[in-house]
């Protein structure tokens, strides 16, 4: 669910430093460009009040000096040149018909089309040009015209024009950009950083409710959530599952408990009825097949009755872990099991590592290898191979029994271990249909699983797993 809520939530945070760092940038663009105009502006205030008292105006467009020219001729085409020579900025006033009254660098025109003559249109109108379009920093052709009219006696006689480069204009918006992606990133950190926890604090509850439900499916009911962290939902959906739990747990060990009682208390007047029957066999003919028949039941009523006590104290016991010698268990097994299997004619033996540890209940280990092996020698035919081996598998210790028997269909691995289920091709077989479904409570208490697959060409594989690690 995070790897889901993470982008998620980083999205968003991207798009809102996204909303307000754009604009932020074109808002900072545009105050450094009214900087420089308002600069430009005042430069070109100051020449202006310098030429609305020049009268003399020079006998040709290319003379420096002429007879006519006055001293504050000469001053304002000092001031001009040092201008452009110390900002680079060309700066000029002219007349109406567009003649320099000074200018520098000298013969400097007057722009003929673009913004620069819209500015020397609206100086000769009287009015202070309008701004320019906005520089960008990737816009190195562009330039900043700015044009001022020379008012004498009411009347607009010259108009004063400085066209300034972009370069420290550029520059400076470049800067004030590296700075803002740089707060902008700054903020993004901080925002991931504040998503995980974020994230970490709302999913915390849930993967700990992830955990204890896992718990529960897989047998430990115990499993409860505290219910102190994360949003209140939550803690109430936690205070909701340990209810749940509880109510569960008390109806399992209440069936729990009325199945190991009917177990026990059905033991003794099972027991009569077929001592009953005992004696009642003495008052017939010996072969009488009615008796034996009903002989049989009783026996087999006994040992459902014995499987489901077993059951019962399986589901119920918790399992005593310990470092356990698996291969030297299983190993043991197959000799306490090999005289049977010679007097049924099977193979049976075991193949794999000599010393393999695992954490396991050896006694609830050994219980679930007889019933598995059991199972393997009643299905097996005589002269076939039924194999135990025992490998380490990564953290894991891996027991297999294989058998060729008949097997079983996918449906009918479907329902392997089920209570009471056995395959309708072997009714005739004996036993109650509750031994692997023992072995799987066995081995669930202890944090170990038990599978079924197919033994091809026929035949049915069981794999015992056992952790190597300490729960």
């Amino acid at each position: 669910m995070r790897a889901r809520l993470l982008p998620l939530l980083i999205v968003l945070m991207a798009g809102v430093l996204l909303a307000l760092g754009i604009p932020l940038g074109v808002i900072t663009a545009g105050v450094e460009q009214q900087r420089v105009v308002v600069d430009r502006i005042d430069d070109a205030a100051r020449f202006a009040s310098l030429a609305q008292f020049v009268t003399a105006r020079p006998a040709t467009d290319t003379d420096d000096k002429t007879p006519e020219e006055d001293e504050r001729l000469a001053t304002l085409r000092t001031e001009l040149a040092r201008y452009y020579g110390l900002y680079g900025i060309r700066a000029g006033v002219f007349y109406r018909d567009h003649t320099p009254m000074a200018a520098a660098p000298a013969g400097m025109p007057v722009p003929r089309d673009g913004e620069g003559a819209q500015a020397f249109r609206e100086a000769l109108a009287g009015r202070r040009s309008h701004d320019p379009h906005q520089i960008w920093p990737w816009d190195d052709t562009g330039r900043i015209p700015v044009a001022s009219p020379v008012i004498r006696d009411g009347d607009v006689v010259a108009v004063v024009m400085t066209d300034s480069p972009t370069g420290h204009l550029r520059a400076g918006v470049l800067r004030s950009w590296l700075l803002i992606a740089a707060g902008e990133c700054a903020a993004m950190l901080v925002a991931v950083a504040a998503a995980f926890r974020l994230t970490g604090w709302v999913l915390r509850p849930v993967r700990v409710l992830d955990t204890a439900s896992h718990d529960i499916a897989t047998g430990r009911m115990n499993a409860r959530v505290a219910a102190t962290a994360g949003p209140p939902e939550l803690r109430r959906l936690a205070r909701s599952f340990n209810e749940m739990a509880d109510h569960v747990e008390d109806v399992l060990e209440q069936q729990r408990a009325f199945v190991a009682d009917a177990s026990h208390q059905l033991r003794n007047p099972l027991s009569a009825l077929l001592l009953r029957i005992e004696l009642l066999a003495l008052e017939l003919p010996d072969g009488n097949a009615e008796i034996a028949s009903v002989r049989t039941e009783g026996k087999r009523l006994a040992r459902v009755l014995d499987d489901l006590l077993d059951l019962a104290l399986a589901e119920h016991t918790a399992a005593d872990l310990q470092l356990t010698d698996v291969a030297a268990l299983a190993a043991e097994r197959v000799d306490s099991w090999r005289p049977l299997a010679d007097d049924k004619g099977v193979l049976l033996s075991y193949e794999g590592q000599r010393a393999v540890t695992g954490w396991a209940d050896p006694v609830a280990l050994s219980s679930a290898l007889d019933a598995v092996v059991d199972n393997a020698l009643k299905f097996t035919p005589e002269g076939r191979p039924v194999t135990v081996g025992v490998a380490a598998a990564g953290e894991r210790v891996q027991v297999t029994v294989a058998d060729r028997g008949p097997g079983l269909t996918d449906d009918e691995l479907a329902r392997i271990g089920d209570r009471f289920w056995r395959s309708g091709r072997h009714q005739n077989v004996s036993g109650s249909g509750l031994g692997l479904s023992i072995t799987r409570a066995l081995l669930t208490a202890g944090g170990a699983t038990i599978t079924y697959a197919p033994h091809p060409p026929h035949g049915l594989k069981v794999t015992v797993t056992v952790p190597r690690t300490a729960p």
